[in-house]
């Protein structure tokens, strides 16, 4: 596994000027701090908007880009809660504001494109945002997709991420359906994750592990499940 040894490459991709605002950043009745790359588990749909929907809308206001992966058989629910707080939605889609991409765009053309496609896909989301005109994205990801049929190299995905993220300000939020995965899978993804949202409450997450940490013992432990 090479995942290590491109830590610095994955360090030194995102290029350009980093926005620079003195306006606070809300999330749950909390102001986000720099660290921004936060796993969400929810027990149903109706909590995961009660907690996401004044951030989204927050962000809206302001100005800023929405962008949401979501699962495809939710996409008209998923417009539909977006209206039920106050957000023209064909108007925010048509100047660019809000942009939806399901699974299969995201993540699953041609089949899984991996951790690599994938981190260079959040990083191209993020660009993209900066060169439309928009001084940050706020990128909402639900990850129900690997229910059932778990990449092997998700978690690494996750974990790789924490190399990313910390060059940017922009948040990336991932909501996991809790009736939807098993406890060894959660226990990988929160460890992955410096802040998580649990019982509708954020805070920073005290069994984050930092990815050169983590990389390692997947390594060894890819290494020994090998053997």
């Amino acid at each position: 596994m090479d995942s290590i040894n491109d830590n610095a490459d994955l360090r030194g991709r995102v290029s350009g000027e980093r926005y620079q605002s003195d306006q606070q950043m809300h999330l749950a009745d909390r102001v986000l701090g720099a660290q921004r790359h936060i796993c969400a588990f929810f027990h149903d749909r109706d909590e995961e908007y009660r907690v996401l929907l004044p951030f989204i809308k927050e962000g809206l206001d302001r100005g800023e880009k929405a962008f949401h992966i979501i699962d495809p058989g939710l996409r008209e629910e998923h417009l539909e809660r977006l209206r039920s707080a106050g957000i023209d939605v064909a108007a925010t889609e048509l100047s660019g504001r809000l942009e939806l991409r399901n699974w299969e765009e995201a993540f699953l053309q041609g089949g899984y494109c991996g951790k690599d496609r994938m981190i260079a896909m959040v990083q191209e989301i993020f660009e993209r945002g900066r060169q439309q005109g928009f001084p940050l994205t706020r990128l909402v990801g639900h990850a129900e997709w690997v229910a059932g049929n778990w990449p092997v190299d998700f978690v690494e995905y996750e974990a790789r991420l924490n190399y990313v993220l910390p060059q940017c300000k922009d948040p990336v939020i991932c909501t996991y359906d809790l009736a939807k995965f098993g406890g060894n899978v959660l226990v990988d993804i929160i460890r992955t994750h410096p802040m998580i949202i649990m019982g509708g409450v954020v805070q920073e997450n005290p069994f984050f592990v930092p990815p050169d940490e983590f990389l390692r013992e997947l390594s060894l432990r890819n290494a020994s499940q090998a053997a």
